[in-house]
């Protein structure tokens, strides 16, 4: 996507052909930082404090991590060393231990003098391979827009909420949730995006409503909890999001309150829809609430905010008393149940073991 009259991923190897460079999420939208890494450490400590996130973002970033090992040093102690680092950082997402599995394989049987190049070639491989996948999620996700669109009458607004940030600061490029909306705005579909802001890092407020005002998008910044109400009133025609972790039967694990969003959904006969690339779905995991481990992050996240003051200064104040401890459950589990179908890179999928084996038969 582009930022003023240059396009970006969120993710590049940097002209050294060493080191990766990211855009720091930590400080959108009020400052566009690039920020250059040139170290496993470096890499662990983007994924873990969120300078990168987003699952599939998270799993390329991984994959470059292990290049960045390999070319310090290819041994198979420290690819196994890598793997272990790295997947310690962020447990919900299956992307980062999808990435890492993908590497570790590749490489373990190349000689050690033969890795770092490989693994530099396989990282930039996964990236690739991740807008490809984004862009078909995009393609598919727009059929479904324009069904929608189809019943209306003409220039009427098909209106969308999401949850969270699933754009293209959550891929390398395109994004999940978001890519179907931004080809129906290339496509001349009106489309009205409802951003909730997303508590507690306010990922929407911060994230998606910057990627939509960037690529020209008509939205709404709303509160988490006004999603039901605008259902009730019948100004949502469709909820799309994302997913850090989908499993084989079909359970979405995503940012915390996609639950409730699929609850109100449900309720108003609201179509309820999570894009997703293939490397999202957890095919060992079938039970969502019981088998999926779910981050709990820093109470901090929750008390306190960052924001731009009125002098335009980013700063950071807390919300609660001193006093006060809080609990931050990163994420939340949607039983299939409330899916009305997942969007994936080969078409839509019922959100059952039987509509995801139909999709990927190499995995039944």
């Amino acid at each position: 996507m582009n930022v003023g009259e240059r396009h970006y991923r969120t993710i590049w190897l940097s002209d050294d052909e060493h080191s990766v460079e990211i855009i720091d999420q930590r400080w959108l939208p009020h400052a566009f930082r690039i920020e250059k890494i040139g170290t496993v450490a470096g890499i662990a400590t983007a994924i873990r404090d969120m300078w990168v996130r987003g699952a599939p973002l998270i799993g390329v970033t991984a994959a470059y991590g292990v290049a960045i090992q390999m070319q310090d040093d290819p041994s198979d102690e420290a690819l196994d060393t890598v793997w272990e680092t790295l997947h310690k950082t962020r447990p919900t997402a299956i992307n980062l231990r999808w990435a890492l599995d993908e590497m570790r394989r590749f490489l373990k049987p190349l000689a050690p003098a033969e890795r770092a190049e490989a693994a530099y070639r396989r990282a930039a491989e996964i990236a690739d391979e991740d807008v490809g996948l984004n862009r078909a999620i995009g393609e598919n996700g727009l059929a479904i827009i324009k069904k929608i669109a189809a019943k209306k009458k003409p220039g009427e607004t098909v209106n969308i909420l999401t949850h969270c940030n699933a754009g293209w600061l959550a891929t390398v490029d395109y994004g999940t949730a978001t890519a179907p909306i931004y080809l129906a705005t290339e496509a001349g579909i009106p489309v009205h995006v409802y951003v909730d802001e997303t508590r507690p890092r306010n990922q929407g407020a911060q994230l998606t409503a910057w990627e939509m005002a960037g690529h020209g998008v008509p939205h709404t910044l709303i509160v988490d909890n006004a999603g039901g109400h605008l259902m009730q009133h019948g100004d949502i025609d469709m909820v799309i999001v994302g997913t850090d972790r989908t499993t084989a039967n079909g359970d979405v694990c995503n940012k915390i309150g996609t639950y409730l969003k699929a609850l109100a959904a449900a309720d108003n006969d609201v179509p309820f829809y999570v894009a997703l690339p293939s490397p999202t779905i957890d095919w060992t995991v079938a039970d969502g609430l019981k088998e999926i481990p779910i981050e709990e992050r820093s109470g901090d996240e929750v008390s306190l905010v960052w924001g731009k003051t009125s002098d335009g200064k980013v700063a950071q104040v807390r919300v609660s008393p001193d006093a006060t401890p809080a609990a931050n459950p990163a994420f939340d589990v949607t039983p299939a149940r409330l899916v009305t179908g997942l969007i994936t890179e080969r078409g839509v999928a019922k959100a059952s073991r039987e509509g995801l084996k139909a999709m990927f038969p190499e995995r039944g």
